[in-house]
């Protein structure tokens, strides 16, 4: 049986700049993806200055 995930895309994360990969519930939006996790997306919110 072959593994079928050998190559998957690739981003960095925006707020710990970390990579991350692709996954399938970030299929129809991946364009979008800026963070790898819930966690570094409310974390960004919280650094960003309020304008």
């Amino acid at each position: 049986m072959a593994h079928k995930k050998l190559y998957l895309p690739q981003k960095i994360c925006s707020t710990c700049q970390r990579p991350f990969s692709w996954r399938k519930k970030w299929e129809a939006c991946w364009d979008e993806v800026k963070y790898c996790s819930e966690r570094c997306r409310r974390t960004s919110v919280k650094q960003a200055p309020n304008a």
